[in-house]
């Protein structure tokens, strides 16, 4: 007679555990606001454009032309960037230099990381 898995048995067999502590109540809001900003796909394309951009940084005269947006609309996303803490600028003469905060993609980056996976299963 075989004995009938439950969801929990189930869910320990294959998931492992985040390798993370579980985030309380605040850090589950203010996480929410930096994914808020992610959750437009122009927000998201210009974080990958900035942070893949040779030396870690990208003028905003190199931020426009990949979109067929108003310079006023693309500094509007790049200050939501900044408001969720995901970039920081830098003024230099007439152009402003965007580049992204390590901290902020790390701990993005480690949100949903699963722990090293040692032994064979």
């Amino acid at each position: 007679m075989s004995k009938s898995l439950g969801l929990e048995d189930v869910t320990a067999r294959c998931c492992a555990p985040l390798s993370g502590p579980v985030m309380d109540e605040a850090e589950a809001a203010d996480l929410a606001k930096v994914f808020k900003a992610l959750s437009d796909p122009v927000r998201l394309r210009l974080l990958n454009l900035i942070a893949s951009h040779e030396g870690g940084e990208a003028c905003v005269c190199d931020l426009t032309g990949p979109f067929d947006l108003t310079a006023p609309t693309i500094s509007h996303h790049l200050k939501v960037l900044r408001q969720a803490g995901l970039i920081e600028g830098e003024r230099r003469g007439t152009w402003v230099y965007y580049r992204p905060i390590p901290a902020a993609l790390t701990r993005l980056s480690g949100l949903f990381a699963l722990p090293a996976l040692t032994g064979a299963r």
